[in-house]
């Protein structure tokens, strides 16, 4: 890790501290979005996940290529709050185009109405299998790059099933903090949510 010192001159009696170096405008190194990013995956899914981050402030990019079919999301520094996510890559044609419409200025729902208006024309491909998707919500600094861990993170885990119903799965709608629930059914997003309590 690199480090830049903050203070004054220490002949003035004033005690210099080093503090992690962050690159252009509070972009942190590429190796420390990899490892935060990959956090939300388990252990040993970590080292073949391809990583996208930031090199600048709002360029998304690829700083690892996939090598075990999970790609994963750094934190985006522009953001208030921590948050890093890793998918299956047969749902990135569905998130890329997610990222795209935010980015070109479409909000909140009409993002998916767009996309799945998408799907049913055939512009975008879904899984035919399921698909993962783990990702971790925390404070800014619930990163701790010392340690190469989260501290104090929110995981969250879900496994899309394309168009899938309770009559295809046998997976309840309603809401639940004890057993699996499917959110989104019948729809291109239709997903399995898992609580940790469980």
């Amino acid at each position: 890790m690199m480090f830049r010192l903050r203070g004054v001159v220490p002949w003035l009696g004033v005690l210099l501290v080093a503090v992690p170096a962050l690159g252009a405008q509070g972009v942190r190194p590429v190796a420390e979005q990899i490892t935060a990013a990959t956090q939300a995956l388990p252990k040993e899914m970590r080292d073949g996940a391809g990583v996208m981050g930031y090199k600048v402030p709002g360029k998304l990019e690829w700083l690892r290529p996939t090598k075990n079919g999970m790609m994963c999301l750094a934190d985006d520094p522009a953001e208030e709050q921590f948050h890093v996510s890793c998918y299956h890559d047969g749902m990135d044609p569905f998130m890329a185009r997610g990222r795209a419409l935010r980015e070109a200025g479409v909000k909140g729902a009409q993002v998916d109405t767009v996309r799945f208006a998408e799907v049913k024309a055939g512009k975008i491909k879904m899984p035919t299998a399921p698909a993962s998707l783990y990702q971790i919500f925390g404070k800014k600094d619930a990163f701790d790059a010392a340690s190469g861990t989260v501290k104090q993170g929110n995981p969250l885990f879900v496994v899309y099933i394309p168009f899938a119903t309770t009559a295809t799965t046998g997976i309840s709608t309603t809401p639940s903090d004890t057993k699996p629930w499917l959110m989104f059914p019948g729809t291109p997003k239709a997903h399995v949510m898992f609580s940790l309590t469980m």
